[in-house]
This record gives structure tokens, C-alpha cells and sequence, in this order.
């Protein structure tokens, strides 16, 4: 990709301004900053912003939007030159794009929430010798290939489900109300999958209170959910655990509300869907009391604070979630990988990832920094409930915005609004 200079009144002054923050840049970080100002590593993001994830890869694209405001607030001395590619929710248009973004001269791929997508796009970053941050993607194969060219800043699969049955445990010792069964509802495409599958290997060692009476799979394509939750209601289980997608979790709502099925809870062990914006506003009230035990923004980090700014200066009418935090984290990933190598290099920018250790970030744990495998292992999971419109952390304490209530209130409780 060419960029054509043109020394414009308005690029001088940006020139100007350039230089006089390079001079009163801290002497580390001068070169650093000196390079960055034009904007020279390019950064692919690839996303599903068309197809059945538009809306999410939508709310991930905004992440990175507002990432180089974020850093210039931070003071960080650093600017992504970004690029923007449709996976379209399609794997192959995933790899053909990143392929794509290659030729183009990226230096760094970003990308892209699903993981079949993401598989893709890694097969062609190892095979191009292109850095890839996975932003969020949770199939285990993903940092079990040995992969060199490949960094994960999310969970697995087996992460997400540890870290959810975790939090159902100390959700029950709070209410002093426990479930004796449960039924999960799960799609069945790669995430859906591997979170299957690792919860039924992981399910009978946890010692968790209640059993798990039934697994139901659907296609996240699906139109009608109506024959699997009259399934899942049939088994009377106390508990309904969802790993959905957004649009498959509306459905299953809403024919639960159809069918007149109230369990005690909807909790999931891991997985997007419930607290989507688009979810939120469609379900009304009937979208409130679910909650999802997920990685979640830490609202006392200073660094998500500026994010939240940023985003609602420039989204006002959209929701900042995980999807958002998570694809800021993996552009404040490259920028600092940037910083450190000094270099656009692959080979370098790899060293540099390798040796992260980024305290300061916006999502709940600890600091950013990678195995041997390229797994980021110091994310932790929160209790995420559906309060009044709005997804609240409700556990730990430690982190909590607000009380959990638990049991959720039946479809027509007055606690509705």
C-alpha cells in the first residue's frame, strides 16, 4: 500500500506538533516516538463487521476506533496507521482477507472474535510470518499448534468454563440459593464446541452442587429455537446455561418467554450472546436478571476510564463491553510490542510480544503478558448480571457495581420494568 505525502499548511502543522512531543518525549522513548508519528506500523483488523456477527464485530471495531485517542490520552507515545477488513463471517473470506492485508503491507494482524475465523487467519499469518494478537477467540487449537507468529489476549475455552463454574460456586454462597440441575444450550460451531467439549471433560472433576441433566446443540444459524427449548424445558432443569451467540440468544429468550419457562437462572458458563447491546435493546425487560460469567472492563483501572470516555465521545448511542475492551487491548498490545522492538520487523515485533509485561490495561486481572504458547493466562472471569438495560458486575465483591440478584425474577415479576 502506497501513501502519498502532501505537504499541506494543515501536515505541517501536524509536523510541527510531531516533533515538539518527540522533544519533550522522555529520552527512551524518542526514537520510539519520532517513528510513530507518521503512523508507520500498519495494523490489520479483521473482523466479522457483515454476515451474523456484524453487530459484534461492529462493537469490536469500535475498540480499536477510539484506540489512538485512547493512547494520546494516556500519553502514550504512540499512533497505529489502521486498516479495516469484513471477515463477513465467513472463515475462508477471513483468510482470503488476511492474505489480503498482507500483500497491502500490514505489519500486524488483529482479529477476529470467532474462532474459525480466527484459525484461518493464523494459518496465514504462520505461513506469511505475520504477527497476529488474537483479540478474542476461545477454541484451545488456536495456541495448541505451536504456532511463532501467533499471541491470544483472551481466554480459552477451558479458562472460561473454570473461571464461570467459579463464580456459579460463589454466586450460591451469596444468595444462599442453589440449583440441583441444569441444562446447557449450546451452538455448535467451534466455540460452541470446544466449550462443549471442555465442559464435559472439566464438569465431572469441579465438584460443582447441581447436575448437569442434559447438553442441547443448534446450528448459531438457526431461525427457530422453538423444538430445542421445549427440550431443555422438558428436562425441568433449575438452571439454563446458554453458550450462544447474539442472535441465537434472542431467540432462545424469546421462546422461552413463548413457552412460559422460568427457571431460577440463566447463566452462562463463558460465552457472548446475553449481554450484548443489540440483545439488550431487543428483549426489553425480558433481557434483564441473565448473567454471564465473562471477562469484563475494570471500571477502576485509569486506562478504561479514558476508553469510556473516548468511546462515548465518539459512539454516544453504543454500548463499551468486552467486545470493545478486548480489541482496544490487542491495538495497546501492538502499539507496545512497537515501542519496545524500535522496529516493523516481524521477527522483532515477535521478540517484543514474547517479552510483554503490560501492567496498565482495562480489563479485569492481571498484567498482559504471554507463555511459551502465546497465551495470555492472567485474564480473570466476572459475574456480569443484566441490570436496568445495563450489563453490571455484580462478582467479585472486590469489583462488584452492584448487588446480584439471584434467583432471576419470572417473566411477569413486577421487578420487570
Amino acid at each position: 500500500m502506497t501513501n502519498q505525502i502532501r505537504f499541506t499548511r494543515r501536515h505541517l502543522g501536524r509536523a510541527a506538533l510531531a516533533g515538539a512531543a518527540v522533544i519533550g518525549a522522555p529520552l527512551p522513548l524518542r526514537h520510539a516516538l519520532a517513528q510513530s508519528g507518521s503512523g508507520d506500523l500498519k495494523v490489520a483488523v479483521l473482523l466479522p463487521t457483515s454476515g451474523t456477527q456484524a453487530q459484534i464485530g461492529q462493537a469490536c471495531k469500535r475498540g480499536s476506533d477510539v484506540a489512538n485517542a485512547v493512547f494520546a490520552d494516556m500519553k502514550m507515545p504512540v499512533k497505529l496507521d489502521v486498516v479495516n477488513y469484513d471477515t463477513e463471517t465467513k472463515p475462508d473470506v477471513a483468510r482470503t482477507q488476511a492474505e489480503k492485508a498482507i500483500e497491502a503491507g500490514a505489519h500486524v494482524l488483529i482479529g477476529a472474535f470467532d474462532s474459525g475465523q480466527t484459525i484461518a487467519i493464523a494459518q496465514v499469518a504462520e505461513q506469511r510470518g505475520i504477527p497476529l494478537i488474537v483479540n478474542i477467540a476461545a477454541a484451545p487449537q488456536i495456541t495448541e499448534q505451536g504456532y511463532k507468529f501467533v499471541v491470544r489476549n483472551f481466554p480459552t475455552a477451558p479458562m472460561l468454563i473454570s473461571g464461570a463454574f467459579a463464580l456459579h460456586k460463589e454466586i450460591f454462597k451469596a444468595s444462599g440459593v442453589t440449583p440441583k440441575t441444569a441444562v446447557l444450550m449450546s451452538i455448535n460451531d467451534t466455540f460452541g464446541t470446544s466449550m462443549v467439549g471442555g465442559i464435559k471433560a472439566m464438569f465431572p472433576k469441579l465438584d460443582m452442587p447441581y447436575q448437569l441433566v442434559d447438553i442441547i446443540t443448534y446450528d448459531p444459524a438457526a431461525k427457530d429455537l422453538s423444538v430445542e427449548v421445549a427440550k431443555a424445558k422438558a428436562t425441568k432443569a433449575d438452571m439454563l446455561m446458554p453458550v450462544s451467540r447474539l442472535n441465537d440468544a434472542k431467540l432462545m429468550i424469546q421462546e422461552m418467554v413463548k413457552q412460559r419457562w422460568e427457571p431460577m437462572a440463566i447463566m452462562n458458563p463463558g460465552a457472548p450472546g446475553l449481554y450484548e447491546q443489540d440483545f439488550l435493546k431487543t428483549m426489553g425487560k425480558y433481557g434483564d436478571f441473565h448473567i454471564s460469567n465473562v471477562p469484563w472492563l475494570d471500571p477502576k483501572s485509569a486506562m478504561t476510564q479514558s476508553l469510556e470516555k473516548q468511546h462515548a465521545a465518539k459512539f454516544a448511542s453504543d454500548q463499551l463491553d468486552l467486545n470493545g475492551g478486548f480489541t482496544f487491548e490487542a491495538m495497546l498490545i501492538a502499539a507496545q510490542a512497537w515501542l519496545a522492538a524500535k522496529s516493523t520487523k516481524a521477527d522483532a515485533l515477535m521478540a517484543a510480544l514474547r517479552g510483554l509485561k503490560i501492567d496498565q490495561h482495562v480489563m479485569v486481572g492481571g498484567p498482559i503478558q504471554f507463555d511459551a504458547k502465546g497465551q495470555n493466562v492472567n485474564i480473570v472471569a466476572a459475574a456480569v448480571q443484566n441490570l436496568k438495560r445495563k450489563p453490571t458486575v455484580v462478582m467479585p465483591k472486590a469489583s462488584a457495581a452492584a448487588d446480584l440478584v439471584f434467583p432471576e425474577p419470572g417473566w411477569n415479576d413486577k421487578r420487570r420494568t
